[in-house]
This record gives C-alpha cells, structure tokens and sequence, in this order.
C-alpha cells in the first residue's frame, strides 16, 4: 500500500472535487483552497461524488482560503483563465518543496509554474476525464473512464511514481510518461481542433465532423505538424479516426464555457497553437482564422 500523503487541491470544481474526494476515501489527507464560502461548506460537508464507475460517496476534507501547511504535492485544478488568481493561494513560501501538479489545457503553463516555484517541483499531468461541479462540494463523474498521464522531465522519477501510485489505488488509472513534450502535446492535438471547431459553430462534434469535414481535417494536419515541430510524435489519421469514434452529441469544454458565458481558455489553447506554430515557421492557415474569427466573436 501506497504511504498516505498530505494534497491540496488548488480549485475543487469538477476534476479536483473528483480527485480530492477519491484520495481523501483513500485515507489521505486533502486539503482544498479555495474561496471562503465553498470552503466552508466543504469544511462541514465534505465532497459528495455521484459516479458510476467510482460510486456514490461523501468524504470528508481540509478547506482553506490559502495554503497554510506543509504539503506533499499541490494538485492544480483550476481553467487556465483563472490561473493567476488561484496561485495567490498557493504562496512559494508556503509550498516548499512540494510537488506542484497542473492539470491545465495548454502547453505553455509548465514554463509559468517553474518560474514561479521553480525548475524541479512542477510536474504536468493529462488528464481525461468528463466530471463536473454541480454545487459547491457536490461532483458529477459522468465518463466511464478516469485517466491521468503524470509527467515532468526535471522531477526525481520516484517522486512521480510515489503520486501515481496513489491516484492510481485511489481510483484514476496514472501512469508516468518519461518525455513532457509529447505528453502535453499530445493532448493539445487532440484538444486544439475539437475546442476552437466547436466553439466556432456552436455545434456537437458530429455536425462538426460532417458539416466541416475539410476543416477538420485540415486543422488536425496543421497542429499535428506543430506537434512533430516541439519534437512531439502527432499521427493525424488517429486523431480522426478517434473524432470519428466519439459519439456524435460530444461537445468541448470550450464550447460549454461560451455557452454558459464563462472566459474561455482561447489564448490557452489556440494562442499556444499559434505562438508555437511561429517559433518553429510552421503554416497554420486554419487555425489562425479560426482564432481570429473567434477573438472577433467577442472571445
């Protein structure tokens, strides 16, 4: 059994309300930061998980405003468009040598966290996962799958395996992956493409692959060609055959977001896409229009 860890979790909305739940039923000790009113009634209610492949469950959690206490591993779980904000709660004073941990879109926030807290402390993860807040304290896992890619090239392979080991006995199935770029890039061909189509056309990832086929297709090629440019391996025929196997009503948490009104994670994803696309001179016509023609939008 994996020795019982000291987490906080940094934004417990819908994948660190998941995390933070699991871990703490597995016997350690989280600690969520976040505003005062959702900390207090996590203080007094604990996490409520509705999930059928976790079960439904309650487990109790620390709550603060601000790290505090001497942790093991921070568990960064918030959008990338609240980031800036969120890190006042997690002063460098404060973490120590803990591992710092962001489970965030994108590609560029690793090099942010470093300068921060330092060049061997953050270690990226991937995760995939559909999970989502519901109410203060109160998480709906509705995928079937819960999986995390735990990664970062300047941290002591021990350490990464030591939390892998118990967010894997905890519930989601972690492994470690020895090379960061290809992990985060990875999900950013996947993600860059399904995020801005949908978002651009309000529409399900069905029409999208159907009623803008060529465009699809066209901006899988190009951000895989940006992939293979940061020296990670991208194959664009999976990535559409993998679109293809997604049932039809799919829709990207980018598009939520601008349905809902919420910031989106634009400059996150397609600016990243962009500024990496220009550093190595990599054409990307298609995304650049669909970027600008979002940013247009109001985006």
């Amino acid at each position: 059994m994996t020795n019982k860890l000291t987490l906080a979790v940094l934004g417990p909305g819908g994948v660190g309300g998941l995390l933070a739940g699991l871990l703490s039923r597995a016997g350690h000790r989280v600690i969520c930061l976040s505003g005062e009113d959702t900390a207090t009634r996590l203080r007094t209610h604990g996490v409520h998980v509705r999930s059928a492949r976790f079960g439904d469950f309650t487990a109790p959690v620390a709550a603060d405003t601000g790290l505090g206490t001497p942790v093991d591993a921070v568990l960064i779980t918030v959008k990338h468009t609240a980031l800036d904000a969120a890190l006042a709660r997690v002063p460098a004073s404060a973490v120590g040598d803990a591992l710092l941990v962001p489970f965030l879109n994108g590609v560029e926030h690793p090099a942010l966290l470093r300068a921060r807290y330092g060049p061997h402390s953050v270690a990226p993860a991937v995760v995939r996962v559909e999970s989502t807040r519901v109410a203060a304290g109160v998480i709906e896992h509705a995928s079937p799958f819960a999986e995390i890619d735990l990664t970062g090239d300047r941290v002591p392979r021990p350490r990464l395996d030591g939390l892998a080991r118990a967010l894997t006995e905890a519930g989601p199935a972690t492994r470690v992956l020895p090379d960061e770029s290809a992990a985060l890039w990875a999900k950013m061909a996947f993600l860059a493409p399904f995020a801005l189509l949908t978002t651009r056309h309000a529409l399900p990832l069905g029409e999208v692959r159907t009623r803008h086929r060529e465009d699809l297709a066209a901006l899988v090629a190009e951000t895989a060609a940006v992939s293979r440019a940061c020296g990670a391996p991208a194959d664009p025929a999976a990535a559409l055959a993998r679109y293809d196997a997604f049932p039809p009503a799919t829709r990207s948490s980018m598009q939520r977001d601008a349905e809902a009104g919420r910031p989106l994670e634009l400059d996150a994803i397609g600016g990243a896409l962009l500024r990496a696309a220009e550093r190595h001179g990599v054409p990307v016509p298609v995304a650049a229009r669909l970027v600008r023609e979002l940013r247009e939008a109001g985006y």
